[in-house]
């Protein structure tokens, strides 16, 4: 089974997430920060990581280099409101770059893809 790590500052989307994606098969974990992110990523073996960007520090952006640095085969996901930060060179790095929305088919298909 897969493991996916779901990094959101956001309780209701993180309880959505890991209901959806726990129904599509996955073991997923949940975080409310970037530094409870980066220690999941240094303890658990994940498959995969989605990733909001505006958290208290360290930001998604951040974090997003600091697992890159540390396994740069690990795919993540930016799942964020903002796609203004599509064009910022950091995000340049993740596997997908999502805009959050109701509809969850995006999400998964990107998930799907990244963990097959």
């Amino acid at each position: 089974m897969k493991t996916i790590l779901v990094v959101d500052d956001d309780e209701s989307l993180r309880m959505l997430y890991e209901k959806e994606l726990s129904d599509e098969g996955y073991r997923v974990l949940v975080v409310s920060s970037g530094r409870e992110a980066l220690d999941v990523v240094w303890k658990e073996s994940c498959d995969l990581v989605v990733l909001d960007i505006k958290m208290d520090p360290p930001d998604g952006l951040e974090v997003l280099s600091k697992i890159k640095d540390k396994n740069r085969h690990l795919p993540v996901i930016i799942n964020t409101a903002y796609p203004t930060f599509k064009e910022d060179f950091g995000s340049w790095s993740a596997d997908a770059y999502l805009v959050k929305s109701s509809d969850l088919t995006e999400l998964k298909q990107a998930v799907r893809e990244a963990v097959s």
